[in-house]
């Protein structure tokens, strides 16, 4: 499981910036403007203020870049009854720390926000999906409690024709008693019209269910990446890296 050790708004990139190059796994969070994303980030993080929770929905207009430093606990063989940390194989197969971006991207379908405003945002995130070069894992948040509209599966199609299958998110799981998440889940799969497989993360910044899950995910793709370098010779690497900075 990851440890949050420390993490600090790092870039923030309007509508004009150039976007941060790097070689560090980007993990993204997109949803509507008042579905609760920063307080998702500030529960990930264990911090309260660091993603500001605006009292007014619509007014984040930015992409912001966080970068998290974390270390990820050591899982005991089955049956052991000890932890890892001492098998050389394990140790190699799992960093003590890792290092990474979350990337909050501008809320969208506020009401009273002109057209022309939503238009530049939806360009902001577009641009950012199709763009990143590090970018690895999207998570798309939804009220548990509502349909998906319009804007959630529009949303939805640009992050899948982006080549990337997002893992969707569903906030303010603590309004709803248990007894009625499955049905809410299995509403809001159907309205988002989500592909079959897609993985529904029902989740609370209030009681913090779900939160276990959603950083297995990212350590999951952590792994899955560092696996793929280990793969790649030190010459083949700095030809990629030199061809991904001719294609930027």
């Amino acid at each position: 499981m990851l440890n949050i050790k420390s993490a600090d708004l790092e870039t923030v990139a309007g509508y004009t910036s150039t976007l941060p190059r790097h070689e560090k796994m980007e993990i993204a969070f997109a949803g509507k403007s008042n579905v609760g994303k920063s307080s998702l980030i500030n529960t990930l993080l264990n911090r309260k203020r660091l993603a500001r929770v605006g009292q007014t929905p619509g007014k984040t207009q930015t992409i912001n870049f966080y970068n998290v430093r974390c270390g990820i606990d050591a899982i005991a063989p089955k049956g052991s009854g000890q932890q890892n940390s001492s098998a050389p194989a394990a140790s190699a197969a799992r960093p003590a720390d890792c290092e990474f971006y979350f990337v909050d991207l501008p809320g969208y379908g506020y009401a009273q926000v002109s057209d022309s405003e939503k238009a530049k945002w939806g360009k902001m995130i577009e641009r950012y999906l199709h763009s990143s070069q590090a970018l690895r894992l999207v998570f798309l948040l939804v009220d548990i409690r509502h349909e998906c509209n319009a804007n959630d599966r529009q949303m939805y199609d640009w992050i899948v024709r982006s080549g990337f299958r997002p893992v969707i998110i569903a906030t303010k799981a603590d309004k709803l008693k248990r007894s009625q998440i499955d049905r809410q889940l299995k509403i809001v799969r159907e309205s988002l019209e989500a592909e079959k497989g897609a993985v529904l993360i029902p989740f609370s910044s209030e009681t913090r269910a779900g939160r276990e899950q959603v950083l297995s995910r990212i350590e999951e793709e952590y792994l899955s990446l560092l696996a793929e370098l280990a793969g790649i010779s030190g010459d083949e690497t700095e030809d990629s890296m030199a061809e991904r900075r001719t294609e930027s």
